[in-house]
């Protein structure tokens, strides 16, 4: 069984137990196994399904309550068989949701890192640094470098904090780690929504 996540910068694979990114200008395979998928990006699954024109797409199966308006299906699915948690989602954009009670009570969305970096350097080449991640978010900078940095994971951290209240909080996505050290408690799931995708699968297997 091949589970399929298409985002908006890459497609990725978890085949055999290993998660494999194909980026926009890289060959997508063709896979011979059962193939289940989710979809934020209409171009890349269209591509996806013009090779392997089986696959399954999982939305059809999902039931998902929420007053929340657009919210794309990695973060249902990320969002799913939780009761009282935090869920963030960090890759080029930093998804938030709140579930209480089983209820999704709704999110929000940052910048991912990357993208803060992008907009640093689209103002002036003189801002264009790289991020440091071993920065003290307790002194106040003293040059440019660290200001951007400073800046950046204050500007990211801060909105998860007042929402966060000790709550049961999980990171997901390529900065996800990276994030979770700023929270007391938290936890790092590198595979969290290919292990939401499979559960669906199996709950959905067991009522059909």
């Amino acid at each position: 069984m091949i589970l399929c996540d298409i985002g908006n910068t890459s497609i990725k694979i978890l085949e055999n137990s290993f998660i494999k990114k194909y980026y926009k200008d890289e060959k997508i395979p063709k896979f011979n196994d059962e193939i289940f998928y989710i979809s934020v990006n209409e171009k890349k699954e269209q591509e996806f399904l013009k090779i392997n024109k089986n696959a399954k797409n999982l939305k059809e199966f999902i039931n998902f309550q929420t007053n929340y308006k657009g919210m794309g299906i990695d973060r249902v699915v990320a969002s799913l068989f939780h009761e009282n948690a935090i869920i963030v989602d960090a890759g080029s954009a930093i998804t938030v949701d709140i579930i209480e009670d089983s209820n999704h009570i709704g999110g929000f969305i940052l910048l991912g890192l990357n993208s803060i970096k992008k907009a640093y350097k689209d103002i002036s080449p003189k801002l264009d640094f790289e991020f440091e991640k071993n920065i003290n978010l307790d002194k106040i900078p003293l040059q440019t470098k660290d200001a951007i940095s400073y800046a950046t994971l204050k500007s990211i951290i801060l909105p998860i904090i007042e929402i966060y209240n000790n709550k049961n909080i999980i990171f997901t996505g390529g900065d996800g780690e990276f994030l979770s050290q700023f929270f007391k408690n938290s936890q790092y799931k590198e595979d969290l929504i290919f292990e939401n995708m499979k559960r669906i699968i199996d709950a959905n297997n067991r009522t059909t």
